[in-house]
């Protein structure tokens, strides 16, 4: 399944290290990266592809806890519904 992921923050080294080397460990592999900073804002886009939907779950704790620690706010969100929410 695919997902997308977004990052907001106040910008600081090691987020996009963090999130990157995060989802590696849990086998999720990034389709596609867009990131820029806004008024020292730091913000991130991702499309990424999970192998089983049903690591979904573990996939989203994983990075809702990352972003504690980053001091960040990490969200994620299947694909399929952003797309449908976005055809109503």
């Amino acid at each position: 399944m695919r997902a997308i992921v977004t990052v907001i923050g106040q910008d600081r080294t090691g987020i996009v290290a963090g999130v990157s080397t995060r989802l590696s460990e849990l086998d999720v592999n990034i389709i596609d990266i867009s990131q820029t900073i806004m008024d020292g804002f730091f913000t991130m886009n991702m499309v990424v592809e999970i192998e089983a939907t049903e690591h979904f779950m573990e996939v989203k704790t994983n990075l809702e806890a990352l972003g504690e620690s980053l001091k960040v706010d990490i969200k994620i969100m299947n694909e399929a519904i952003f797309e449908a929410m976005h055809q109503l």
